[in-house]
């Protein structure tokens, strides 16, 4: 039987409480359970944020971070069963670094961070990327992935061709259309996501892939445009629609050139919410990495740091974000980097924005 939430919260505080005592051998008097697991002040002499990183473990740094920035603590501690090697890379990115420790049975070890991600190459398939530039979409290449977007919304991707007896179910969330275009072992799916995709096939099955993308691309571009009507094509990845943005009018955030870049770790699909990334240049030509998020994230600024790791840990580090989500303890967080980060603030009405580029 599912435990209720009330539940699960109680048994995520009583988890924390537990290792604190075990292994900082302090004792925890308040401890707030959520969800994704808990958090508490230990006052002790020195005061300390103490976290536990149950679920979504990899975006527990930025709420132990922002506890810390409210409280007025320097020591920040982070226990997780998993992941918990990315958590220590990005931890290592702050002063002073939180510790982030792996969860042994009923006690703890100081976590290895993780090393430096790397991409995977793309496929090579030029004419099926010139059928997607044919075919008036942006075309984006993240963690050896080749897509085709709207303004920042996948309608399109290279995928390999599937092996004999293989579903060919594709591995994202979204929903939108399967009309193939194939070269060798690869060929274009096109769609928003993989729910609607198989209706889009059958509906569409003798339609030439380049029309069959811009049919869909009609659709998408109907509802990313200024005074569209709420509509789940205008809600779903708005960090990677402002991203597309600025890599169209990269002064708004003081850069002289930016194009799409890949997240230190592969985004879920359309309806994930995860910051978008660019990288690029100044106008002086400084190398740059633009991390894009829009609404309250409070892992951003750890998200970013990853990125700029990924990315070019020589650049500097921007954090874009509509100005009613620049909230002060995002702008703490990125002070407390080693190399800290620049908060850039962009017009709430970015969206209106678009239309002078169409």
């Amino acid at each position: 039987m599912a435990l209720d939430a009330d539940r699960i919260r109680a048994l995520h505080a009583a988890k924390l409480r537990a290792l604190a005592r075990a292994v900082l051998d302090v004792d925890l008097a308040e401890v707030s359970g959520t969800d994704d697991g808990a958090l508490a002040v230990a006052s002790d002499a020195e005061p300390a944020v103490v976290c536990l990183a149950q679920e979504r473990t990899q975006r527990a740094l930025g709420g132990a971070l922002a506890l810390a920035v409210r409280s007025g603590c320097d020591g920040v501690h982070v226990f997780a069963e998993n992941h918990s090697d990315v958590l220590a890379r990005r931890a290592a990115c702050f002063v002073p670094a939180p510790i982030v420790w792996q969860i042994e049975g009923s006690g703890a070890t100081i976590a290895e961070a993780a090393p430096r991600s790397t991409e995977p190459p793309p496929p090579r398939a030029p004419e099926l990327v010139a059928l997607l530039g044919a075919a008036g979409v942006e075309v984006t290449v993240e963690h050896g992935v080749i897509t085709g977007e709207v303004e920042g919304l996948e309608v399109a991707r290279i995928v390999a061709v599937p092996s004999s007896g293989d579903t060919g179910a594709s591995d994202d969330d979204g929903d939108s259309g399967d009309v193939r275009e194939t070269s060798a072992e690869w060929q274009i799916e096109v769609g928003v996501g993989a729910h609607d995709r198989e209706a889009f096939s059958l509906l569409h099955a003798d339609e030439p892939t380049t029309e069959a993308i811009r049919r869909v691309a009609d659709i998408v571009r109907s509802h990313r445009t200024p005074g569209a009507s709420p509509h789940p094509l205008n809600r779903m990845g708005a960090a990677r629609w402002l991203r597309s943005l600025l890599i169209r009018r990269p002064d708004l955030v003081g850069a002289g050139r930016l194009r799409a870049a890949s997240s230190p770790l592969p985004r879920g699909g359309p309806k994930d919410p995860a910051p978008a990334v660019a990288y690029g240049l100044t106008p002086d030509g400084r190398r740059l990495v633009v991390v894009v998020c829009v609404g309250i994230d409070l892992d951003v600024v750890p998200f970013a740091a990853d990125a700029r790791l990924f990315l070019d840990p020589d650049a500097e580090l921007v954090v874009a974000l509509p100005r009613r989500d620049a909230h002060e303890v995002i702008a703490n967080m990125a002070a407390r980097l080693r190399r800290p980060a620049q908060i850039v603030e962009v017009d709430d009405g970015w969206r209106t924005i678009t239309a002078i580029d169409h």
